[in-house]
């Protein structure tokens, strides 16, 4: 009997995790681990350094949060 394994390598930190405990990069929808989006992490180590304008992987880099525009009530 062949057993099956159910894990993947975070594109952000590294380590090996439960594909069924992590989520997608932001961007690009590679595998992520639970931890590193626990950290604020949202963005695979690739995405994090194209987004630091760095064009290289920055592993660990906390996602850069875009600021959001002001609601439409304060527009004139």
């Amino acid at each position: 009997m062949s057993q099956e394994r159910d894990a993947m390598i975070c594109r952000s930190c590294g380590n090996e995790e439960r594909a069924s405990e992590g989520y997608p990069c932001d961007n690009c929808g590679t595998f992520v681990c639970q931890l590193c989006t626990m950290r604020g992490i949202t963005l695979c180590a690739k995405c994090a350094g194209e987004a630091a304008g760095l064009g290289q992987p920055s592993p660990g880099m906390p996602a850069a949060k875009p600021e959001a525009p002001p609601p439409s009530w304060l527009e004139d």
